[in-house]
């Protein structure tokens, strides 16, 4: 009998930066070639626990440890991070961060040239890597001009190529497109199947990870485990629920028309799932629904018309003769698989870079509008609010924009007073910066967006690396905003989000737009879904597997249910 990979015994770590542990009693044996799966809400207690996994923790951040851990058979407080690195592979979510070498090539034998290894056995298994994650024809090039689901798998080589025999996937899924995603996922099946390693995922987005078998979901808490199951059994129960992660739609489907779980087969699976009668079950509950009136009438806010755009004149177009209308009012989500062209098209429609075509604002041609002219129409709010925050205090942060235009400081206070009621952000207007959230420091950045008083609000990954409850906190101060009258255009790679928030979508690929249609039609047609690069929402695949007369009409229905059901 093999021993654990992982063990961990009555082990409490403390930062001693915190006056609390951040781990607390955590009981956990992780068997050799497990796969296993780590899900929490933000501040759970995954990143640190992850943190003990390669050895950061003692060597990196320092605190107070109690009980005791082992990896590999080594003891985490006796164990270098020198020697933690030949047993723990780590792909970090931000990818561009771990990369050393000038390309893929050097990148991937990093860690062989420390080892002294000779140079042809460094080459075989440089080429023999980069066959099994599909990367030998990008060798040569730098990994910082790969796409994101390219960077993840010369990350994933450069991990896997000194044989560790644990790998460690920290947010796998959080900065790559729909279709990347799930290549990864089957990717990280592959290599655990073919090296027998024990793989261990922290992830938010569960039904994506769910795509590909895992042996057990590990669910943290307020630094602690509050449940260790098998995925079928863990979803067949209230656990996620109770602890603010969101479960696959399907499952809700079926709460929703009160079926009893225990009855279901396959949970885990919706490509095999099964039960007694769940077609007519499903179908009582659909018919029972009525759809819900769209407004048809609209009023054009944003004309484009063949925007072209290249970085240098020698290159391909990133933009290709765009032409489109945003209305006023309207909730328009931007979808497409990385280096689309999604975000040159709202650098163009933010005045950050100059295109060809023309753009009327109302009728008005503002092509040539100044960055500060188009902003007092267009609010662009960045994917990371540290990239955004440059004062230190909240009411400064806000007030900043209004200061920079002149406006009389009784005006300003005034002004950034009102917004940060808007925002819930009233109580903590003399509050640093540095004592908020990250969710927070969103709507931060969000309110010296708004105190600005633009017509239109695009969002860049407004719910990206939040938790169900902070997604849910940010989406339902959004929608209020698009219920004072704001346009709101997300540019995500969520599908849910997609699904749930917005009532149009434009798809982009290299840099034309591909289709313009509702969420619903276009998660329900596998062609276009294929080809823009997303994946199909599990509430069609789900309607498929059990033969529903309309599975688009389903799933438009369960989302209009779903929507009312969370407003109450």
């Amino acid at each position: 009998m093999t021993e654990p990979m992982i063990v961990f015994k009555d082990f409490s770590f403390q930062y001693n930066s915190q006056s609390e542990p951040t781990l607390k009693q955590i009981n956990l044996t992780i068997q050799q070639g497990e796969k296993v799966l780590i899900v929490g809400p933000s501040g759970s207690g995954k990143s640190t626990f992850a943190h003990c996994l390669n050895g950061l923790i003692p060597n990196q951040y320092t605190g107070e440890i109690t009980g005791e851990a082992w990896i590999a058979g080594k003891n985490l407080q006796e164990t270098s991070l020198f020697d933690l690195s030949f047993t723990t592979g780590t792909v970090l979510q931000d990818t561009d961060g771990q990369f050393i070498g000038l390309t893929v090539a050097e990148d991937m034998a990093f860690v062989l040239e420390n080892d002294g290894i000779e140079q042809a056995k460094m080459r075989e298994k440089v080429a023999q890597w980069s066959e099994l994650v599909d990367i030998a024809n990008h060798l040569d090039k730098r990994p910082q001009d790969l796409s994101g689901g390219q960077k993840q798998r010369v990350s994933m080589a450069g991990v896997m190529i000194n044989d560790a025999p644990l790998l460690l996937f920290d947010e796998p899924l959080a900065n790559l497109d729909p279709a990347a995603g799930q290549d990864a996922i089957e990717l990280i099946d592959t290599l655990h199947q073919q090296t027998q390693a024990t793989v261990v995922i922290i992830e938010h987005r569960l039904e994506d990870a769910l795509a590909k078998p895992v042996d057990r979901i590990i669910v943290f808490n307020d630094g602690q485990i509050v449940a260790d199951q098998k995925p079928d059994a863990l979803l067949k129960t209230a656990i996620l629920a109770e602890n603010g992660i969101r479960e696959p739609l399907y499952v809700t489907a079926l709460k929703y028309a009160q079926v009893d779980l225990q009855t279901v087969h396959h949970l885990a699976d919706v490509k095999q799932l099964t039960g007694e009668q769940l077609a007519e079950k499903m179908t009582k509950w659909q018919s029972a629904l009525f759809d819900l009136e769209i407004p048809t009438q609209k009023t054009a806010l944003l004309e484009l018309a063949n925007i072209t755009y290249r970085y240098r004149p020698q290159d391909e177009p990133v933009l290709k003769h765009v032409s489109t209308t945003l209305y006023q009012g309207e909730r328009l989500s931007i979808v497409g698989k990385n280096g689309a062209g999604k975000s040159t098209l709202f650098k163009a429609l933010c005045g950050f870079i100059r295109p060809d075509g023309t753009m009327h604002w109302q009728g008005k041609d503002v092509s040539q509008d100044t960055i500060k002219e188009r902003a007092d129409k267009i609010g662009y709010v960045m994917q990371n609010p540290n990239q955004m925050i440059s004062q230190k205090m909240i009411f400064d942060e806000v007030a900043l924009g209004l200061r920079l235009r002149g406006i009389e400081e009784a005006e300003v206070e005034n002004r950034v007073f009102q917004v940060l009621k808007v925002c819930g952000l009233y109580p903590f207007r003399k509050w640093p910066i540095a004592a908020l959230s990250y969710g927070q420091k969103k709507r931060v950045t969000i309110a010296s967006i708004l105190v600005l008083e633009p017509e239109m609000l695009v969002l860049d990954e407004p719910t990206a690396g939040q938790d169900f409850r902070n997604y849910t906190e940010m989406m339902a101060f959004i929608e209020e905003l698009n219920h004072l009258g704001k346009t709101i255009v997300m540019i995500t790679h969520d599908m849910h989000l997609m699904l749930e928030y917005s009532d149009r979508a434009l798809v982009i690929k290299d840099g034309q737009i591909l289709a313009d249609t509702t969420p619903i039609q276009l998660l329900t047609n596998p062609e276009l879904v294929q080809e823009a690069s997303l994946k199909e929402t599990s509430l069609f695949t789900f309607a498929k597997q059990l033969h529903l007369a309309d599975p688009v009409a389903f799933t438009r229905k369960f989302i209009q249910y779903d929507r009312e059901v969370r407003k109450r």
